[in-house]
């Protein structure tokens, strides 16, 4: 009895991309044509809110310290005291930046590459939601409390 082998195939053209997959046990192969945009967009995990938020994802966590990764701000909300230092650090080996997008006085860093930090000192009570410009479905909210 024969095993079954089945042999994935990845090309990436500079205009586009193409998975081939190459099934040996029964010598069939499917193309598929997969645009940069969806190859560069990050798929949800189970462990990734599809809409709802659970009350664990929804509870800020008292820390001063974000790490990025796995395209994502973890933890994604943080209650800190006016006046504390936050520290963003990229783990991800992608670019990514910590930027305000409610219209407040909040954190704008240049482009992190894998292991560099940026901080930003909150100096005024509230609520102050942030993302990453380039995967703008990334966000974060930093609580501040007096």
């Amino acid at each position: 009895m024969k095993a079954a082998i089945a042999i994935v195939v990845v090309l990436v053209l500079a205009g586009g991309g193409y998975a081939l997959v190459k099934h040996n046990d029964n010598n069939k192969t499917a193309k598929t044509n997969t645009s940069m945009s969806q190859m560069n967009t990050p798929k949800k995990t189970s462990s990734q809110s599809s809409g709802t938020s659970s009350s664990a994802a929804s509870t800020p966590t008292a820390t001063n310290t974000v790490a990025i990764q796995n395209f994502a701000f973890s933890p994604d909300s943080i209650t800190v005291k006016k006046g504390t230092t936050v520290t963003w650090t990229n783990k991800d080996s992608t670019q990514h930046d910590v930027t305000e997008n409610d219209g407040k006085d909040g954190p704008k860093s240049k482009l992190l590459a894998q292991g560099e930090s940026y901080s930003f000192t909150f100096n005024t009570a509230g609520s102050f939601a942030y993302i990453c410009s380039i995967h703008p479905n990334m966000t974060g909210t930093v609580t501040v409390t007096e």
